[in-house]
């Protein structure tokens, strides 16, 4: 699926990025923080990727990383929900708020690839518009190839 040609995010020569979303986009965006938030206030099984297994085979030691690490990487989480909300109708953005664009979007993007279960195979078949999947599976895209416009601009200055 493509959304448009060019760039919707640029780093400028003073350093900071630019931000051409369409209405709609911020519109969109605009709907999803919350939907996050409320989701990590919960056990959700969607919430898989965003906290994984520190070790594979140790649920003693699973459970005491989770005890330790998981508020931290939830507020973590929940101060770049803020930075995307606070600042989705800004023109310009600065290195730091565009960072927590990225981990809001990476966020989102896994919660509802976890939901879709997205697999490998998904990329080689057409997905029939009227599979009921198919909104969710074009907001998937969507939020790739925006979290991909970030990466790019983020990177350029490098």
């Amino acid at each position: 699926m493509a959304f448009g040609f060019g760039a919707k995010i640029r780093r400028t020569r003073n350093g900071d990025y630019t931000v051409d979303l369409e209405t709609w986009e911020r519109d969109l965006l605009r709907t999803l923080p919350g939907q996050l938030r409320d989701l990590l206030s919960s056990d959700d099984p969607a919430l898989e990727r965003l906290f994984p297994p520190a070790y594979l085979n140790d649920d003693e030691r699973n459970d005491d990383y989770r005890r330790l690490m998981r508020d931290d990487l939830t507020n973590h989480r929940l101060s770049s929900l803020a930075v995307l909300e606070a600042t989705l109708d800004e023109k310009r953005l600065d290195e730091d708020q565009l960072t927590a664009w990225m981990g809001a979007l990476n966020d989102l993007r896994l919660v509802l690839g976890t939901r879709l279960e997205v697999s490998e195979d998904m990329y080689e078949q057409e997905l029939d518009e009227h599979d009921p999947r198919a909104p969710g599976f074009a907001l998937y895209s969507y939020l790739g190839y925006l979290q991909e416009t970030v990466v790019l601009a983020l990177s350029s200055g490098l």
